[in-house]
């Protein structure tokens, strides 16, 4: 009697811990168990499984899920079940992109100004900016000396001529 009891309580173990092969329903999203569901075949061969006679009418009236608030596809959009819906661990994105030389920048140069405070950063910008500038108008004053009195003189454009035998228009 002791080993029937036991092979019993095996069987139970068996049948709760079974796993049935479930498919989706095409229109709610509903899990479909083996041996029920309506299979639906296009022309085109696509296959198309409903859970009920209900999905496939509405599916056949070309109604949108999303707007049926039994289905699955609704309850995502309007978040629904969200206590269901297992969270995911957000991830804190790290820059691991180590600092390298580029051409004609040594690491040290880049690290340098990487540290440099705004100050100094800001008052180098304003020499170079000045340094500029002065280049310009010494170029400037060289193309003036060269020319010298050589300036061509500006020529002057013809008076346009009136418009002649246009009419209203």
């Amino acid at each position: 009697f002791a080993l029937l009891e036991q092979q019993w309580r095996t069987v139970e173990l068996l049948a709760a811990t079974m796993v049935l092969k479930t498919t989706v329903c095409r229109f709610s999203g509903l899990r479909i168990y083996p041996g029920k569901g309506i299979l639906f075949v296009r022309v085109d061969g696509q296959q198309y499984l409903f859970l009920n006679k209900k999905c496939k009418s509405l599916y056949n009236n070309r109604l949108r899920p999303a707007k049926l608030a039994w289905t699955v596809s609704y309850r995502k959009q309007h978040k629904k079940d969200q206590v269901s819906e297992v969270q995911r661990k957000k991830r804190r994105t790290l820059n691991k992109a180590a600092a390298r030389a580029i051409v004609g920048a040594p690491l040290e140069v880049i690290n340098k100004r990487r540290t440099e405070k705004p100050e100094v950063r800001q008052a180098s910008r304003d020499a170079a900016l000045r340094e500029i500038k002065e280049r310009a108008k010494k170029v400037k004053a060289e193309k003036a000396a060269k020319a010298g009195g050589k300036a061509a003189p500006k020529q002057q454009n013809a008076p346009k001529a009136a418009a002649v035998g246009r009419g209203k228009r």
